[in-house]
């Protein structure tokens, strides 16, 4: 089978050999006709159509019309919206946004690339979204979570600034640079959560509670860099503007990009458009700061002279009346006279003090007579002379009791029958030692006695009885 290609380049002969049919006539397009051709070839059968992709390389010219590509994973196609239509929308197309267009497919002549030409544009998914942002927006402002009534104002020199957002992303760059540049002095805690994706809002929420639990934080930044709807949409969640609602310290809400609001922006003591923004609104330059304070010094000093001034062309108007002549030599003559009273009050008041001073002494005088600590030092005095008196006395009298005591203790000793005993001697008693044996005749023989020794005492039986004359008395 032969091809354009196989075919000669010279031009056929005039008359065809008679068993061939005839060669078709050649028409050659100019590159413009085949491009219209092709053109509405594309606007005849793709006049109306629906694409679903994501925004990129947006940019609106001075024309007013927007240039984009609408691309998906596999392929991407070129764009256009005209500023009438463009004017329509009541959102800003960006990049990575991911929309649903309507057009048709048209070709750009001069390139001859074909692009499709669209009338609207509807963000993927927007409507469900949507609907969940109004309902939850509706039910925090009912619960007072906008008021404004409880928005906290910012500290002006934090010391301590708190950033919760992704480490990867350009918002913490942007936020430490701004930080450094306007208040080196800050110093800045990071708690670094994920920002966009499945489970972002509840790591966000977490950080929250974290970072305001650091002892020290005076404010939190919270945010992320732009995106699309659903990158943003951890902050449109309701455990996140929970979380800022309760922190502890002032927030600031920093989510994308000035036209993005999010509920976190809403429930927020303050929202910035950007984070650099958010950065500059925690922390005044020190200049600033230092030309504020000199300005208004200024002011003072401005007013304090402007009033200085006004009450002297006051004074000198007044001095210049009529009714004020010799006004001068009055004040003088009622100066000396007010010296001369003051002196003399001095003198006065000086006299009655040095008078109230000597009255105070002699009570003082008359009081120390009567001082209970005087006199109690007088009775101590006579208590303890007494009390040394009485010791000697008892002293002295215990010594001769003492003396007394030896005395009839050494009589009653030579008095005593123990001592006897200890001589030799004993004592008879009967056998009930109810009475003393005095002579041998007191008992008779097979009784019992009882004799009493200086140490001991014997028990005895008579067995027979002499008397003093030498006779037995059986």
């Amino acid at each position: 089978m032969s091809t354009f290609f196989d075919l000669p380049f010279e031009e056929p002969p005039d008359e065809a050999p008679p068993d061939e049919p005839p060669a078709r006539a050649r028409r050659i397009l100019t590159v413009s006709e085949l491009t219209a051709q092709i053109r509405g070839s594309l606007e005849r059968q793709f006049f109306d159509m629906w694409v679903e992709g994501e925004l990129s390389n947006c940019k609106v010219w001075n024309t007013g019309h927007l240039y984009f590509t609408l691309k998906d994973q596999g392929a991407q196609i070129r764009g256009v919206m005209f500023r009438g239509s463009l004017r329509l929308l009541r959102f800003a197309p960006k990049d990575g946004m991911r929309v649903v267009a309507r057009g048709r497919l048209s070709v750009y002549d001069p390139k001859g690339e074909y692009q499709i030409v669209c009338e609207h544009f509807e963000p993927e998914g927007l409507g469900a979204r949507q609907l969940a942002f109004d309902q939850l927006k509706q039910r925090l402002s009912a619960e007072g979570l906008f008021d404004a009534r409880r928005k906290r104002a910012l500290p002006v020199l934090p010391r301590k600034v708190g950033v919760v957002t992704s480490l990867d992303g350009a918002a913490v760059r942007d936020i430490i640079r701004v930080l450094r540049r306007r208040y080196a002095n800050a110093h800045i805690v990071i708690r670094p959560a994920r920002v966009q994706g499945e489970g972002a809002a509840l790591e966000i929420a977490r950080a929250l509670t974290a970072i305001g639990k650091v002892p020290g934080v005076d404010v939190v930044i919270v945010g992320r860099g732009g995106g699309s709807i659903e990158d943003l949409w951890a902050f449109n969640e309701e455990v996140v503007a929970r979380a800022i609602a309760g922190c502890a310290v002032p927030t600031i809400s920093a989510v994308g990009h000035e036209s993005d609001v999010t509920m976190a922006d809403f429930v927020a003591d303050l929202r910035a458009p950007t984070p650099s923004a958010a950065a500059e609104l925690v922390v005044a330059r020190k200049d600033e700061v230092q030309a504020r304070i000199d300005r208004l010094s200024q002011r003072l000093d401005s007013s304090q002279s402007s009033r200085l001034h006004r009450l002297e062309a006051r004074l000198r108007s007044l001095e210049a009346r009529p009714g004020y002549g010799g006004f001068h030599g009055r004040v003088l003559m009622r100066d000396r006279r007010a010296t001369e009273l003051t002196n003399d009050l001095r003198r006065a008041m000086r006299d009655g003090l040095e008078a109230r001073a000597r009255h105070h002494r002699g009570l003082r005088t008359a009081l120390d007579t009567f001082d209970l600590r005087h006199r109690l030092a007088a009775v101590r005095g006579r208590l303890q002379a007494a009390t040394g008196a009485l010791e000697g006395a008892v002293s002295r009298r215990r010594l001769r009791l003492e003396n007394r005591l030896a005395g009839a203790a050494a009589r009653l000793d030579s008095l005593s029958p123990l001592a006897v005993l200890g001589r030799g001697y004993a004592v008879c008693w009967n056998d009930e030692r109810t009475r003393v044996l005095r002579a041998a005749t007191d008992t008779a023989p097979g009784e019992t006695v009882r004799v009493r020794l200086q140490t001991g005492e014997l028990r005895c039986d008579v067995r027979e009885i002499i008397t003093s004359n030498g006779t037995d008395d059986h």
